[in-house]
C-alpha cells in the first residue's frame, strides 16, 4: 500500500513532540512514513524527498520544525499538495519565533499552521484532508469526534454529580 502522508522533522530531537501525528494517523489506519531533513543542513535532500513524495502519490506532508523553522514552507514551495506545518516550541521565544516562521508565507506558498508543539492536530487535519474523498475515513472521523464529545459529557456529570474538590481530587490520584 502506497504511503499517504508523509512526516518529516527538521532534527530527531522532534521526534517526540511528533509523535502524536503519527499515533493518530495509525489509531485511522493510514500508511505514513516519517523521516527527517532540514530546511537548511541538507535542503538538496528535503527538494529530492518531496519530489519523490509526489511522484509516489503522497496526498499530504506534517512538516515539523522548531527556532528558525522554515522546513514547512520550503516543502511547500516544492510540493503542490497541502502541508502542514508543526511549529515546535524550542529555544528562547518558547516557539514564537517557529509559529512566525511557519505561518507567515508570502503569497503562493500556503502552509496549514497548526499550534506551538500541536502535532496531534496535524494528524487530525492530515486525516481530514484524506476524508473529503474517502467515506470511510470520514466515518471513522465521525465515530472519533462523537466519542470526544461523550467523553466530555462524562466528565461534566462526574463534577456536576461529585462536585469539583472531589474530582480534582480523583483526577490528580490517577495522574
Amino acid at each position: 500500500m502506497e504511503k499517504q502522508i508523509a512526516i518529516i522533522l527538521g532534527s530527531d530531537s522532534d521526534l517526540e513532540t511528533m509523535s502524536p501525528a503519527a499515533k493518530i494517523l495509525e489509531e485511522f489506519g493510514i500508511n505514513y512514513e516519517i523521516t527527517i531533513s532540514s530546511a537548511h543542513r541538507s535542503p538538496e535532500k528535503t527538494s529530492e524527498l518531496v519530489k519523490n513524495y509526489y511522484e509516489n502519490g503522497v496526498k499530504v506532508i506534517i512538516a515539523g520544525a522548531g527556532l528558525a523553522a522554515h522546513l514547512a514552507g520550503t516543502i511547500a514551495a516544492h510540493f503542490p499538495l497541502p502541508v502542514i506545518g508543526v511549529p515546535f516550541k524550542r529555544g528562547a521565544l518558547n516557539g514564537i519565533d517557529s509559529l512566525f516562521s511557519t505561518v507567515q508565507m508570502p503569497p503562493g506558498i500556503p502552509v496549514a499552521t497548526v499550534g506551538i508543539d500541536g502535532a496531534k492536530n496535524a494528524g487530525l487535519l492530515a486525516v481530514q484532508i484524506l476524508a473529503t474523498s474517502d467515506k470511510n475515513l470520514e466515518k471513522k472521523l465521525l465515530e472519533y469526534k462523537k466519542k470526544m464529545a461523550q467523553d466530555v459529557n462524562a466528565k461534566a456529570e462526574k463534577i456536576e454529580k461529585i462536585g469539583w474538590e472531589k474530582y480534582l481530587d480523583e483526577r490528580n490520584l490517577k495522574s
